[in-house]
């Protein structure tokens, strides 16, 4: 394809984004509207906080996400981490409003430099006669690295998140403790996942499953349904593109699940 038609896939994801994002957020509106109308909770049921301006900033935040991840599901398309990076800036904000200022400093100090990264090889790719299109999945040695990053900073961002962000904060119970797991795996799995994504790496999406599954327990674990719907939708989003990624890989760029002779 050429770059002009890289770009109308782009606008046509993120009109898709839009379409998708328009019809969650009315039936999500719909159920709050009837659990209240009929009162059927005994308190005022909210699902869509309009009046918290950090939830605002993360429905356009989200709209971008997927249309990104939609227009990145084809490894020749570079054009959706255009997308990618303005996701980055909307979500640093949400975090900031937030006070979650580890996630905040990820997306503007990595994720948004990443993504220009990602910009820039996979359009010099273009001139290669097209070999570094192919997605492949990662050696072995590379796979064991990976996941011991991932444990590393799971585990660096605990301790943050307790003694740093916090001030030596004290853990009252299993849930609390779960809640900073789970929020260290959102924030390990989504570097690595962009990290991976410069490299065209299959594996990358592995990480963006763990990311969807990590957020659907931490905000299960925090009581947010709107965030549990919406985690949700990415974990489709994601296991879509990973398995279009999956099947674009040549067996053989399967690396690590290469099977031996």
């Amino acid at each position: 394809m050429n770059n002009t038609q890289l770009w109308r896939t782009l606008g046509r994801n993120f009109i898709i984004s839009i379409l998708l994002f328009g019809a969650l957020l009315g039936l999500l509106w719909l159920i709050e509207w009837s659990v209240n109308a009929f009162q059927l909770s005994t308190f005022n049921f909210q699902l869509l906080k309009w009046h918290d301006p950090a939830w605002v900033v993360g429905i356009p935040a989200s709209i971008i996400g997927v249309a990104y991840i939609l227009t990145v599901r084809d490894p020749q398309n570079y054009t959706g981490f255009f997308a990618g990076i303005v996701m980055s800036i909307l979500l640093g904000i949400q975090f900031l409003l937030q006070s979650q200022y580890d996630s905040a400093f990820l997306f503007f100090f990595v994720f948004i430099p990443f993504q220009l990264m990602s910009i820039y090889k996979w359009s010099r790719s273009k001139d290669d006669g097209g070999a570094s299109f192919e997605p492949k999945f990662l050696d072995t040695p590379r796979l064991f690295l990976s996941v011991a990053l991932l444990i590393f900073i799971t585990a660096g961002d605990v301790i943050i998140n307790l003694y740093a962000i916090h001030g030596a904060l004290a853990l009252n119970g299993w849930k609390e403790a779960v809640i900073l797991l789970l929020n260290g795996f959102l924030i390990s799995s989504s570097f690595l996942a962009n990290y991976w994504l410069i490299y065209r790496k299959t594996d990358s999406w592995i990480y963006w499953f763990i990311y969807s599954i990590a957020g659907i327990g931490l905000f299960i674990l925090l009581g947010n349904a709107f965030s549990i719907v919406l985690f949700t939708f990415f974990l489709v989003i994601n296991s879509m593109a990973g398995i279009a990624w999956f099947k674009a890989t040549k067996p053989e760029n399967m690396g690590w699940l290469k099977k031996n002779p």
